[in-house]
């Protein structure tokens, strides 16, 4: 009997000296603190909340992801590298469109600012979340236009300057960089790094993981983070192996 309660008070207490905390502070884009943010560790489902100060503190071990949710802004998770080492996490606020003004004419119809403006000017609506860019000239478009006894003077000198072209490959190259930066602004480098990944070389990583998981990009147009993080994890050895093979190449 004295042994059996001597193993479980060993056991109780080794439990017990097990338990650990993470702490950390949840924070806006705009440097303001951000309170009652649901802190969840998906490992053990332990739930908490940041209190009046932006801080918490939950249950966690090495190697458990945090995931961090507010209504009104991006979800974000981070994982756990040392329960010594505070988790700080900027949450950005998800852009809300506002509505158009509209204003009432004295006859009583309602008069769209915006589109007013527009159509004074010669601008087309942009579609939502486009970016406003001048569209390049492409050749079935010239050719229609020619055949319809349109001749479209700019369109043909641009496809023959190779205007069109350049124009083409710089916004795969900004929407490229574009994609990158958005997963950067929500991955800490000491994630990559832990990993084996310099600091230097993760941008050049996630440029790799877009050409051998492209629905990554996909993942991050629709700012799902979690997703994101998930596939980076799969080509994450991948990656470092072929930065251990360079390195044994050249020595």
């Amino acid at each position: 009997m004295r042994k059996i309660l001597v193993v479980f008070f060993f056991c109780t207490a080794v439990h017990f000296f097990c338990q650990q905390k993470v702490s950390g502070k949840t924070m806006s884009e705009n440097d303001m603190v951000l309170v009652s943010v649901l802190v969840v560790n998906i490992s053990n489902d332990k739930k908490v909340y940041s209190n009046s100060l932006g801080e918490f503190s939950i249950e966690a071990s090495e190697n458990d992801e945090i995931r961090f949710v507010k209504e009104g802004y991006e979800r974000v998770s981070k994982k756990v590298y040392s329960t010594e080492v505070p988790i700080n996490v900027v949450l950005v606020r998800i852009p809300e469109e506002i509505e158009e003004v509209e204003i009432v004419s004295a006859t009583g119809a309602k008069i769209d600012k915006k589109d007013q403006l527009q159509k004074a000017i010669g601008l087309p609506k942009p579609k939502t979340g486009e970016k406003p860019r001048e569209v390049p000239a492409e050749v079935k478009r010239v050719l229609l236009a020619a055949a319809l006894g349109n001749l479209d003077v700019q369109g043909t000198y641009d496809l023959i300057s190779g205007k069109a072209r350049r124009q083409k490959r710089r916004y795969k190259y900004e929407d490229l960089q574009s994609d990158i930066l958005w997963i950067r602004k929500r991955i800490d480098n000491e994630y990559f790094e832990k990993e084996g990944i310099p600091a230097e070389r993760i941008s050049e990583f996630l440029e790799f993981s877009f050409t051998v998981k492209p629905e990554i990009r996909t993942y991050v147009r629709a700012k799902n983070i979690s997703r994101v993080i998930f596939n980076l994890e799969e080509i994450l050895p991948v990656f470092v192996d072929r930065l251990k093979e360079n390195s044994k190449s050249k020595e």
